[in-house]
């Protein structure tokens, strides 16, 4: 059975939305990040997203032709979940405009490789709520927003679950890469 592999960057304070915006690391980890961002993608041959990150990375990836990483992205099957969006633009992109749970239930018994997700948020706690998500991993980036970041917390909308650790990397600017292995609570 394929897994949903949820991978996310997230601050110490819990933000994860427009991490383009946050402050620089640095480059010393940008080797060992670009090759574990490779070897998920390459373990996987669907990418899902909501619309918010749909859009985000629609907006860049197609820019970035020529690049291994981005090359491999744009070529993937790709799952913008939606009740609005029509007419996506960036190539091999399908729409899921309704029954998410069910269409993502069907698709991990399918052959093929593994699907990832990135960004965190409805489309993630929906998954989790049924279960269906297998993993998470966290790119936990070594700063606090403080003020600018998040005012509630960002999984209040996540069902209770508990996590078991399955692995974590330390990278050479602080974040720490820590996988989970998900379980949702009864």
């Amino acid at each position: 059975m394929r897994k949903i592999i949820n991978s996310t960057y997230i601050t110490l304070d819990g933000a994860v939305g427009d991490p383009h915006e946050w402050p620089s690391l640095g480059t010393s980890g940008k080797a060992a990040s670009y090759d574990i961002q490779m070897e998920l993608l390459q373990a996987c041959d669907t990418l899902l997203l909501g619309r918010s990150t749909y859009e985000s990375f629609a907006q860049v990836w197609p820019t970035m032709a020529g690049d291994t990483m981005a090359d491999y992205i744009n070529a993937m099957r790709k799952l913008a979940v939606s009740t609005t969006l029509q007419n996506p633009a960036w190539n091999n992109t399908e729409i899921i405009s309704t029954d998410l749970v069910e269409t993502m239930r069907a698709l991990k018994n399918q052959p093929g490789k593994d699907i990832v997700q990135y960004g965190l948020g409805e489309v993630s706690f929906a998954l989790m709520e049924a279960g269906l998500v297998d993993e998470l991993r966290l790119w936990v980036h070594p700063f606090i927003l403080g003020r600018s970041g998040p005012r509630t917390p960002h999984f209040l909308a996540c069902p209770r679950t508990s996590l078991e650790l399955a692995g974590s990397r330390a990278l050479p600017n602080g974040i720490v890469v820590m996988n989970y292995n998900y379980r949702r609570e009864a």
